[in-house]
């Protein structure tokens, strides 16, 4: 990556000025917050397709003998579920159960990890593994890591029309990589690492290629795209559509104070092995969380905001993690972190002053059409 002042800059970052992207600096990246604007970038992927540049994103490589055991240590989620091929989703924890990072987990082989991390983390990850990996080699079992974060451009191309879009620039066919399944393809003559995951709850993928071949990449899924009406998505239509779905973002619904059990992903956390802090953790999932991550809808006019005050009965009860108004229901949803006991009263979120009535909702708010493997008889 090129860097301007402190702000690193992606392969694309004249494709995203000739696109019209207005740029913002984010966590040390320039990156496009918006192109045509949050709204009809949304509504192109619910009902289209659109192509995101990610490479902000962080990656690290984990391999050896030791590689395996190693993230069962130091991850929630269970490493015996996955396969060569296939992606879990985990939390990264410290001892007392805040979450360090949320981060997903590319098993190549029995011996080979790809790790792809949040960019406000990428320094304080790798300075983790780092410790931990030298507390485990004296165990014997050794253990090899990189931090591949600025040599990796990742671009997601996601919609009901990504199929379309992708299919036109693999040769392999399409319909048996299933979601958080992922192989190595060619694109334009560049091998990439071509996964079926996203962060907008329909259908895509992720393209994950070296810096110095990535603009090739891009530009074939670009000239395959925009024939359709795909659009370039920036960072604000990817936190809508994220926030539809009720996903976590670390540093709002995941922090140093905040567990997986409250943040309403104990599902990747695993009962059947210890990890660092799991002592905490496990036992929170089997016996439940004074305060939990949920849902909400207002009752009246205004917008949530990260950190406006939940009530009940004129009292503090919890605090927006985060909130919008929803592109695709035209109405103000939120997640907040809620005390447990006050769910059952009537809940107002004050904005401005104001206290505006909230009912709790389920979540994800909109359906998810992401493509997973078919049931058999």
């Amino acid at each position: 990556m090129t860097e301007t002042g402190n702000a690193r800059r992606t392969p694309f970052y004249k494709t995203h000025l000739s696109l019209g992207a207005r740029m913002i600096e984010f966590f040390g990246w320039q990156m496009p917050v918006q192109y045509s604007g949050i709204l009809e970038e949304h509504r192109c992927v619910r009902g289209n397709v659109g192509i995101f540049d990610l490479s902000h994103m962080g990656e690290f490589e984990v391999k050896g003998p030791g590689a395996k055991p190693f993230l069962q240590r130091l991850l929630t989620n269970n490493l015996d579920r996955a396969r060569d091929g296939k992606a879990l989703y985990s939390a990264l924890c410290r001892p007392n159960g805040g979450v360090i990072d949320d981060l997903l987990v590319y098993q190549r082989a029995e011996d080979d990890f790809f790790i792809v991390v949040n960019a406000s983390n990428i320094e304080k990850d790798f300075a983790w593994f780092e410790q931990h990996a030298a507390d485990f080699a004296k165990s014997g079992d050794s253990v090899e890591l990189a931090n591949s974060s600025y040599d990796i451009a990742l671009i997601a191309v996601q919609g009901p029309k990504a199929t379309e879009v992708v299919g036109q620039v693999v040769a392999a066919p399409l319909d048996e990589l299933y979601y958080y399944e992922f192989r190595d393809e060619t694109i334009a003559g560049t091998p990439v690492m071509l996964a079926r995951t996203g962060y907008t709850g329909e259908d895509g993928f992720e393209v994950y290629v070296e810096n110095a071949r990535a603009q090739g990449v891009w530009d074939a899924l670009w000239a395959a795209g925009e024939p359709l009406g795909m659009l370039p998505i920036g960072l604000g239509a990817r936190d809508t559509l994220r926030l539809d779905m009720g996903y976590a973002l670390y540093g709002q619904e995941l922090t140093d104070e905040i567990n997986p059990i409250e943040a309403g992903i104990g599902w990747v956390v695993s009962a059947k092995k210890e990890f660092i802090g799991s002592e905490v953790i496990v036992p929170l999932k089997k016996g439940g969380t004074p305060r939990t991550l949920r849902g909400l809808k207002l009752d009246g006019k205004g917008v949530p905001r990260q950190h406006c005050a939940v009530k009940a009965e004129g009292t503090v009860v919890g605090e927006v993690t985060s909130g919008t108004v929803s592109p695709s229901l035209g109405e103000p949803i939120a997640l907040a972190l809620i005390d447990a006991a006050a769910l059952e009263k009537p809940l107002c979120i004050e904005i401005r002053g104001r206290e505006v009535p909230a009912s709790l909702a389920d979540v994800p708010f909109v359906p998810s059409h992401v493509y997973r493997r078919p049931k058999t008889a």
